[in-house]
């Protein structure tokens, strides 16, 4: 049963509340986050300089990462929701990363993952954060598995339409749509991150793989801080707890 897939992009970005023991979003025990690091190396590789500013950050606990929202925002000069390499270097001098002028250049080059010259907030979470852990993952696979309804290892139109029912989607009942039309909205939402990232451009092909899928929840969990919040989430849309008794319904109907 789909519930509010077709807005995932909305999904809650703020964590719930939870004690100080449990890991944080970088694996470390909330009562044993990292020194900041020493000054770093001037000859250090991608892997180093990455490194470095995820363990400064890490540092901050959990308010690093939201600090580090607010720096973009505020070095965002011309309100493009991202950030230039001059407006990087702002970013990274005020939110005090501890590097040179080159190393900025260096990782700016590294979060500009798809070419652009300019960095979005995600792509920079994105490579600091990295991937979802194995708990996350594994949710994010329960809810393709439940969707891949004939078991072919990709989800397609037939699929989707044995969970989601299109005619009672507000467009389609105000005839601006079809029901098709709604579907295909649905594979494109998650065949548009999978394809944005370089080298996957031609990946386009109307159904959803297994690498799609998770490509997709990569970009959503990057906004969750708490594994407990991201389950309750992953619930909420995929009722993977099996507490809800529910029908066949469009995406909106919760």
């Amino acid at each position: 049963m789909i519930t509010n897939a077709w807005k995932l992009n909305d999904a809650p970005k703020k964590a719930a509340p939870r004690g100080d023991t449990g890991p944080d979003i970088f694996g470390n025990t909330r009562t044993q986050r990292p020194a900041a690091e020493a000054d770093l190396d001037m000859n250090a590789n991608e892997r180093q300089l990455v490194e470095h500013i995820r363990k400064r950050i890490a540092a901050r606990g959990a308010r690093g990462i939201s600090g580090v929202g607010k720096k973009f925002k505020i070095a965002d000069d011309n309100n493009s929701k991202s950030l230039d390499e001059g407006e990087f270097q702002k970013a990274m001098h005020d939110f005090r990363i501890g590097l040179n002028a080159k190393q900025v250049t260096q990782a700016f080059r590294i979060f500009d993952r798809d070419g652009s010259g300019e960095i979005s907030y995600d792509e920079f979470l994105r490579t600091i954060r990295g991937e979802m852990n194995q708990f996350r993952a594994g949710l994010a696979k329960r809810a393709y598995a439940a969707m891949d309804t004939d078991g072919s290892g990709q989800v397609d139109i037939n699929d989707i339409r044995q969970t989601y029912n299109a005619k009672q989607h507000p467009d389609v009942k105000a005839g601006k749509k079809t029901e098709d039309d709604i579907l295909m909205e649905f594979l494109d939402t998650f065949e548009d991150h999978f394809c944005d990232i370089p080298g996957n451009e031609d990946a386009r092909d109307g159904k959803i793989s297994t690498e799609e899928w998770l490509e997709y929840y990569n970009n959503v969990s990057m906004g969750i801080d708490d594994d407990a919040y991201f389950e309750t989430m992953m619930n909420s849309t995929w009722n993977l707890d099996g507490k809800r008794v529910t029908k066949k319904g469009w995406g909106g109907e919760v």
